[in-house]
């Protein structure tokens, strides 16, 4: 059941890179207003808003920033209308990527994720063309020091489908998209609440890049995540191990 993480590598650059940028505010906001808009107000019964007011929470986004969000979502208050986008593309050494969008402009959006894609020695492609190769899962990600033994037995009865541990202690857990809330709630009341969480774009298939390239793909992937309209970039790629540290 548990093993060595593929992802860690680049998840753990990615929050760090995410800390630095200064949009991340406007990012946890839209997410917000359209979950709050597709799933209605009420946190318990709608996942992806829970999910997404409590990324708002711990990156100190102020309560009533987020319930604002929330009512302009629901109808509450007036506001901008978002519509969500998924592009697909391929990256360097064919690497797969998804770019999921929330957008007022669908025009502008395509246009600069096409940019993006070309400009980094990308290309984007048709709808459907790498998206078979993704989940979507549910993840928890506890830091070193946690009860191994302990999460794993919880973890697999609430529900999760596998368990990871890293060399350095830290563990991941991975559930079904559709039951992330309540495995999820079943942790914290458990007093195993993670470090972090998410519902993310895995691949079944992983793609192995090389030094040369994990900076061209770094490039492109920084490129998409800084639009305004990005909300998430997810990839295939497997990098090697440490590199990513060193570019951070």
């Amino acid at each position: 059941m548990a093993g060595h993480s593929k992802w860690a590598n680049i998840q753990h650059r990615k929050k760090a890179q995410d800390s630095k940028r200064g949009k991340v505010f406007t990012k946890f906001i839209r997410e917000i207003t359209v979950a709050s808009r597709i799933g209605g107000s009420d946190l318990d019964s709608n996942p992806r808003l829970r999910l997404a007011v409590d990324k708002g929470l711990s990156a100190n986004m102020s309560k009533d920033t987020i319930e604002r969000a929330i009512k302009r979502g629901a109808g509450e208050l007036e506001g901008v209308e978002y519509e969500e986008i998924r592009y697909e593309g391929y990256g360097p050494a064919g690497t797969a990527l998804i770019v999921d969008c929330l957008t007022d402009n669908r025009n502008r959006t395509v246009s600069e994720v096409r940019h993006a894609f070309s400009k980094h020695n990308g290309n984007m492609g048709t709808s459907g063309s790498v998206a078979y190769l993704f989940t979507k899962l549910g993840v928890f990600n506890y830091e070193s020091g946690v009860d191994e033994d302990r999460l794993m037995e919880a973890a697999l009865e609430f529900g999760a489908d596998d368990i990871v541990s890293e060399e350095n202690g830290s563990m991941e857990v991975i559930c079904q998209a559709d039951i992330f809330l309540d495995v999820q709630t079943a942790l914290n009341a458990a007093e195993l609440s993670p470090s972090f969480a998410e519902i993310a774009m895995r691949a079944s298939t992983m793609a192995e890049v090389s030094e040369k390239d994990t900076e061209k793909l770094m490039n492109l992937i920084d490129a998409l995540e800084e639009l305004d309209d990005v909300q998430n970039v997810y990839s295939n790629a497997e990098f090697p191990d440490g590199l990513l540290e060193n570019l951070g």
